[in-house]
C-alpha cells in the first residue's frame, strides 16, 4: 500500500507500479506527453498508478481484465489498449485469455469494438511472438 505524501513520493513510487505493470510502454506515454502536458502524465504516474493500481482489492491480472473491458467498450482506445495488453500479459494474462475476455466483450460492446481490440491484441501478440492464440472449442463442440 502507498505511503507516500509528497507529490515527488507519490510520483516515484507510481513509477515502480507502473514498470510493473507496463514496463516500458507505460514510460512512453508518460514521456510521449512530457512536452504538451507534463501534469496529465504526472497524474497518470502518481494517482492512476501510484494511488490505484496499488490498491490491494484487486489483484494486478484482475485490473487488467477490467481495464481491457472499458476500453474496448469505450471504443477509440487502440493506443491505450495496446498499452493494456501488453500490460495484461506482464500480470500474468496468456494470450489465450486476453482473446477470450475480448471475445466475451463481443457481447456487451458490439462487435466492432471486440473486433477492433482484437486487432490490436494481434498486433501486440505478433511484435512478442505469441502468434497464433490457441482457441478454446466452442460450448457443446465436439472432435472428430
Amino acid at each position: 500500500m502507498n505511503n507516500a505524501t509528497t507529490r515527488e513520493e507519490r510520483f516515484e513510487h507510481g513509477l515502480k507500479i507502473l514498470e510493473r505493470v507496463d514496463g516500458e510502454a507505460g514510460q512512453r506515454v508518460v514521456d510521449a506527453l512530457s512536452d504538451i502536458n507534463p501534469e496529465l502524465g504526472h497524474q497518470i504516474v502518481a494517482w492512476a498508478f501510484g494511488d490505484i493500481y496499488d490498491r490491494p482489492g484487486l489483484a494486478p491480472r484482475d485490473r487488467q481484465l477490467v481495464t481491457l473491458g472499458m476500453l474496448t467498450a469505450l471504443g477509440g482506445c487502440e493506443t491505450q489498449l495496446e498499452v493494456h495488453v501488453n500490460a495484461a500479459l506482464n500480470v500474468g494474462l496468456s494470450s489465450e485469455q486476453i482473446v477470450e475476455a475480448l471475445l466475451h466483450s463481443a457481447v456487451y460492446c458490439g462487435i466492432p469494438k471486440a473486433m477492433n481490440a482484437t486487432l490490436v491484441a494481434k498486433k501486440v501478440f505478433g511484435e512478442r511472438g505469441l502468434l497464433p492464440v490457441e482457441q478454446q472449442p466452442t460450448a457443446g463442440a465436439t472432435s472428430s
